[in-house]
């Protein structure tokens, strides 16, 4: 019975560890593929760590990630010990209100915390970066300290450090000798509770960010935007730092505990031969603390943040200075390199991860000069007058351009505007698995039986709205919300019979390993992944689709307005437009581009040719607040299914 109850304790313990950790080894087995997939092995290759390590940006990163989370759990330790010493000798009306006090940002949600800094630097009128980020982490993480160490103030006896001074020795001195050796296990704990908080965090770092600087969450996340297999090289080489850390900070302890053993048995020999006087005889010298170790690290690391800072602020007097806001991985990056070379500036690049999180970082008061927002987005800051018109006589390529995909609704005339990729919604799905006769249905075979279970819809309020809609019969534009509850239960209908999974820019891999039969997607991502995958085909339904478009705008804020028109120009530039269009794969506004990829790369794929002058396909407009508010509560109750 004993053996029975063991093999099973085993065996739990064995799944409990494949399930931790099986992800992680999926990760490292990836990371040496020699294909892009991310579910396919086609053979080993170290192609992603060279990619890795010639990415200047990924390697910044890394430097900003560490070096903010020494500093910040050096400085957040100390405040927070400090603090919680403090408050063993304070009264309990203000000791409850400060710790209470103390709890609000440890249970308040990342985004609210997040929100909360954001505004706070900007109204206090600070230029977000690194020492933003910084400042940031110190706050969320200071409270995490006084957590951990108020509980070991709290149990020691309140008379030690009056009879430490009664035996001679200083306040200081009773504090570094006697308090804090008592308290060290909680000060360890606050540490490392410190450090991961603040190398790991994403949410807080990317609200309060700016001029370009990104750690290693902010880089990760924008490459989940597009099949990017060098997060699995980071993944792993970070991984295999944290096991040799770990290594070291297990094994240190037991090696030294030998070696004092060691060390006093051979004194102990000495003594019974007269070789040594009695122990306690002998002073040994102090070797230098942890503690201090840990200072010393600090200060350099300091020194050399404010060394780049300031390198970095005198590089950037000397050169033109040029700051693009644009979508994650939605751009070539050895482009900007190129630009700065030709035109001797520098180029400030940052990304937002939607249309809202953009207009929430100008509403915030954050500068830049382009911005590349989507049609409905573009409308709106038109409307509220955060864009100054385009000066098409400094466009010298602006002949290039394909007239279908000017003068629209969002912007009549390009007064503001200047297109750099567009597409079309529709439906991906695999030819061996679904019948074409079948595609007669349109948006409605996302509600046929024969692929229930068989399916992906994209994670996208409006676009799920739109094919709800559009399969209706009705405007994807509409305010009517007798049409909008029907598009509702359009939805909620097919959640329930069809099983459907929302994802993301994830669809890409798993539709290239061909996961699903269908797969509602954008043309540029369709195009993509039917260029990896023969057996995919795509389609726009009958009833119409969205033609969505993405632009290149100048802001008023625009510090050097003429810079900011040369980097339109040279986006569209055929050569340029080609690297641009191959990197992300959607459609080109360039017709020579357009026309070079459609007998290359993208030879025979319908998804990089969207339809033009169809009557029922749509652009997005803009929303009311109280539409916008309807959508998403119904969104809302359409995800919790």
């Amino acid at each position: 019975m004993n053996k029975g109850n063991g093999f099973w304790a085993k065996l739990y313990v064995v799944l409990c560890f494949a399930f931790f950790y099986l992800p992680i080894g999926v990760t490292i087995f990836f990371s040496f593929n020699s294909s892009k997939s991310l579910s396919h092995f086609t053979g080993f290759s170290m192609r992603w760590y060279e990619a890795l390590l010639k990415n200047n940006d990924i390697v910044q990163a890394v430097y900003v990630s560490v070096t903010i989370a020494v500093i910040a759990t050096i400085v957040s330790t100390i405040l927070g010990t400090i603090t919680a010493i403090g408050l063993s000798s304070t009264g309990r009306v203000l000791k409850d209100a400060i710790l209470t006090m103390n709890d609000i940002p440890i249970l308040n949600p990342d985004i609210v915390t997040a929100i909360s800094w954001m505004l706070l630097f900007s109204s206090l009128g600070f230029s977000k970066g690194y020492w933003t980020m910084l400042l940031a982490h110190i706050g969320f993480c200071t409270p995490f300290v006084i957590t951990s160490v108020y509980p070991k103030v709290r149990s020691l006896d309140p008379n030690l450090a009056n009879a430490a001074m009664d035996l001679g020795a200083t306040p200081f001195q009773a504090m570094i000798k006697v308090i804090l050796p008592a308290i060290k296990t909680g000060i360890y704990a606050g540490v490392l509770l410190s450090f991961t908080m603040s190398f790991d965090d994403f949410v807080i770092s990317y609200f309060v960010t700016g001029n370009g600087v990104k750690n290693i969450s902010i880089i990760v996340y924008n490459m989940t935007k597009r099949i990017n297999p060098i997060i699995n090289a980071l993944s792993t080489i970070v991984i295999l730092v944290i096991v040799v850390i770990l290594i070291v900070v297990f094994a240190t302890p037991r090696i030294r505990a030998k070696k004092a053993a060691a060390e006093r048995k051979m004194e102990k020999e000495l003594e019974e031969e007269g070789a040594l006087p009695p122990s306690g005889g002998v002073k040994k010298h102090r070797r230098l603390g942890a503690g201090f170790v840990i200072a010393l690290l600090g200060v350099v690391l300091v020194a050399g943040s404010y060394s780049a800072a300031k390198k970095s602020a005198s590089a950037a007097g000397k050169k033109q200075q040029l700051r693009v806001y644009n979508a994650g991985e939605y751009i070539d990056m050895d482009l900007l390199g190129r630009f700065e070379e030709e035109y001797g500036c520098t180029v400030v690049y940052e990304t937002f991860d939607s249309n809202e999180m953009l207009y929430t970082k100008l509403l915030a008061g954050d500068q830049y000069d382009i911005l590349i927002p989507s049609d409905y987005m573009i409308e709106r800051l038109i409307k509220e007058d955060y864009l100054q018109p385009i000066d098409w006589s400094l466009i010298s390529n602006k002949d290039s351009l394909n007239p279908d995909v000017m003068d629209k609704e969002y912007d009549p005339g390009n007064v503001y505007s200047v297109p750099y990729f567009y597409g079309s919604v529709g439906i991906l799905y695999d030819k061996t698995l679904v019948d074409k006769a079948d595609l007669s249905e349109g948006w409605n075979i996302l509600m046929d039986q024969k692929y229930k279970g068989n399916l992906y819809m994209y994670d996208s309020e409006r676009d799920s709205f739109m094919v709800a809609l559009k399969a209706l019969g009705y405007s994807m534009n509409t305010t009517d919300e007798d049409q909008i509850r029907q598009a509702y239960d359009w939805l909620i209908r097919q959640r329930k019979t069809m099983k459907p999974i929302y994802a993301g820019d994830d669809v890409i891999d798993n539709m290239v390993s061909g996961n699903k039969a269908m797969a509602v997607v954008y043309s540029g991502d369709g195009a993509l992944i039917m260029s990896e995958n023969e057996n995919m085909d795509f389609f726009e339904p009958e009833q119409g689709t969205n033609i969505w478009y993405d632009a290149m705008v100048i802001t008023k804020d625009c510090q050097n307005t003429e810079l900011a028109h040369d980097f339109i120009d040279f986006m569209l530039q055929q050569d340029v437009g080609e690297q641009n269009t191959e990197y992300i794969g959607y459609t080109s506004p360039v017709t020579g581009v357009y026309k070079k990829m459609s007998q290359t790369m993208f030879k025979g794929i319908d998804a990089y040719q969207p339809r033009s002058g169809y009557a029922k396909d749509e652009v997005f407009r803009y929303q009311t607040q109280d539409v916008k508010k309807l959508y998403a509560q119904l969104w809302t109750k359409v995800k919790a299914q």
